[in-house]
């Protein structure tokens, strides 16, 4: 996975912001590049993941191998940021959450990290996981990216 994006579209309109994660060359070598983003107070958003691995021609689609293989995959979402919550909009073919949609609401002004996890072959009947608790949650982690976040 070279590249993840999370798009939210702010409900009832406005303007969209996409926080994304781009790492060509894989570990090591050059440094990723990070965008985060700004959202805004007392608002909700859609989420939507994309992930891809653009060191290939053409491009793989890693977000549709998510799709197929849902089981085996989970999105985990933490964040230092009070007073925003995560919720999961998407479920696997068994009822259990899987992370590429989601539903974002923000509280008051502040800042601090959101950090988005795909885990693969979790334990999602684990404790606390179907409420994106990763604590027990197992398996390997894919993907683990940091975003900075504002929230005004």
């Amino acid at each position: 996975i070279t590249t993840l994006r999370y798009t939210l579209n702010p409900n009832g309109g406005g303007e969209t912001v996409v926080f994304s994660f781009v790492d060509l060359d894989g570990d090591g070598g050059m440094e990723p590049t990070i965008q985060g983003g700004t959202l805004l107070a007392d608002q909700s958003y859609m989420g939507s993941l994309e992930l891809l691995n653009q060191s290939e021609s053409p491009e793989e689609d890693i977000t549709e191998e998510i799709e197929e293989e849902d089981l085996e995959h989970q999105f985990f979402f933490e964040t230092d940021i009070a007073g925003l919550s995560i919720s999961y909009a998407d479920m696997d073919s068994e009822g259990n959450p899987l992370g590429l949609a989601t539903t974002i609401q923000t509280g008051s002004a502040g800042s601090g990290e959101l950090t988005v996890i795909l885990r693969h072959e979790p334990n999602k009947s684990g404790q606390g996981v179907s409420d994106g608790d990763i604590t027990n949650a197992g398996g390997e982690t894919d993907i683990e990216v940091t975003f900075s976040v504002e929230v005004q």
